[in-house]
């Protein structure tokens, strides 16, 4: 008889392994920059372990068909099926926002301050940044089936830290009361610390967007408030982080809409033959 795997002792692994590259990382790079970097791409890299293979990762600015630009982005999750173009210069991406998932600021502390700004301030506007693009939605065939164009999908936004550094650690208080203050197309879907936990942001209302265009789009994030933040105990951090992502991704989101190439194409007036 096979024995049964110790899930318990397997996400436990995982966990340690994470925080400890994570507290490495914090600890022992002292410039700032190189700090940064190297925090940013032990997250890219264990999620690139672990998503699905149809889910890309990497740090990048999102683009849409009119040529504005995001922010520059720590960590996008996109689409790699449906999105058929992604402009890289110098290992750096441009990924149409139609191919966007979901974006995470990454911070060593959940605690601190950039440009007069709290970091949970700060990853707050470099997700709206990426919200308020233009994303274009056309007809697909899947399966050999003509889709007609979905609604825009929501785009998960939330913050990665390896610590927390608050002084009331215990009550959680002072991290739900910086993401209640992040509204609309700024707010803040979900984080985690490495070594404190994994937190949640429910809000309501709390469903699909369903009908078509930007602007309902727009309307369902300004119309949503806050419910409550549900935080995970610290030692299962990484794994409730990951499944809770995961869950998003593949239960709440789906695929992206497919892209509107003759909107990108039309920039240099251009058409497509649409028959084949």
């Amino acid at each position: 008889m096979s024995k049964k795997i110790p899930l318990n002792e397997l996400f436990a692994g995982l966990q340690s392994q994470m925080t400890a590259q994570l507290n490495t990382n914090r600890d022992y790079i002292t410039h700032p920059g190189s700090k940064g970097d190297a925090l940013e791409n032990a997250w890219i890299e264990w999620l690139q372990k672990y998503l699905p293979n149809r889910y890309s990762v990497d740090k990048a600015i999102v683009i849409d068909h009119e040529g504005n630009t995001s922010q520059q982005i720590d960590i996008v999750i996109y689409d790699n099926w449906f999105t058929p173009f992604i402009f890289s210069q110098n290992g750096f991406h441009y990924i149409p926002a139609e191919g966007v998932y979901a974006v995470f600021e990454v911070k060593p502390d959940i605690k601190g301050n950039v440009e007069n700004q709290t970091y949970i301030e700060y990853a707050a506007e470099k997700i709206e940044s990426v919200r308020k693009l233009k994303r274009t939605s056309t007809n697909m065939i899947n399966s050999g089936l003509r889709h007609n164009p979905r609604p825009l999908t929501k785009i998960v936004g939330g913050i990665l830290a390896s610590t927390n550094s608050f002084s009331h650690k215990n009550d959680n208080k002072a991290i739900k009361s910086h993401l209640s203050n992040q509204k609309g197309l700024s707010g803040i879907d979900m984080g985690c610390i490495a070594d404190y936990g994994c937190f949640v942001v429910d809000y309501t209302p709390n469903k699909e967007i369903e009908d078509k265009g930007f602007d309902k789009f727009v309307d369902f994030y300004e119309n949503r408030s806050i419910e409550t933040v549900k935080f995970s105990k610290k030692e299962n951090s990484m794994v409730t982080f990951f499944m809770q992502l995961t869950r998003y991704l593949q239960q709440a989101i789906g695929t992206v809409p497919a892209i509107d190439l003759k909107s990108y194409l039309a920039t240099i007036g251009e058409t497509l033959d649409e028959e084949l």
